[in-house]
């Protein structure tokens, strides 16, 4: 038995192969990022789907009437709990949002102020999802930071920037510049 995960990938919405042709590759290389090192073979299930999907999703099971970028439904068994040589652990699913994840990458959400590509912000997505999935959380402010370095740290690993690092505010104008007069 391999100890490789296994990825499966489910395109719910078509809209993420015509933006993105290589979204299902993105996503298996982002998830394979977040699963490397564990301790024994894993499966887990990758959706790719629409804002609408989403949304029924967060409402039914978060009681949350609103769409999201990522939902993760863990497993509930505990990958360490198992004996050696079971089978494949079950970690569970995790569900990406197209509008959503395309209208953050360009900058125009709240909290997402920097413009980033859709193809790294779906690895980020997928990444953060997975590491739900394996027992991270954000609740506390601890917490928060040890996710996101994780996920920084993963990211780098597969050649992406930091997403959580904002770009430096543009300087104060100090004089006008001698061509430009002001209007009268």
């Amino acid at each position: 038995m391999s100890d490789a995960p296994d990825i499966d990938v489910t395109m719910q919405c078509p809209d993420w192969l015509a933006a993105l042709p290589d979204a299902e590759a993105i996503a298996r290389a982002a998830a394979g990022a977040a699963l490397q090192g564990q301790p024994q073979a894993s499966e887990i299930s990758l959706v790719l789907a629409d804002d609408q999907f989403v949304a029924t999703l967060n409402r039914d099971y978060r009681g949350r009437d609103e769409v999201t970028n990522v939902l993760s439904f863990a497993n509930d068994i505990p990958p360490g709990e198992l004996p050696a040589g079971a089978a494949p652990v079950l970690l569970g699913d995790v569900v990406v949002a197209f509008g959503v994840t395309r209208l953050e990458a360009e900058g125009g959400a709240s909290g997402f102020a920097h413009n980033v590509s859709l193809a790294d912000h779906l690895s980020h997505l997928i990444i953060h999802g997975v590491l739900h999935l394996l027992g991270h959380d954000h609740q506390t402010d601890g917490e928060a930071t040890r996710m996101e370095r994780l996920e920084t740290e993963l990211l780098a690993g597969l050649g992406i920037a930091d997403p959580y690092r904002r770009p430096p505010p543009k300087p104060a104008r100090e004089h006008e510049d001698c061509n430009e007069r002001r209007p009268r």
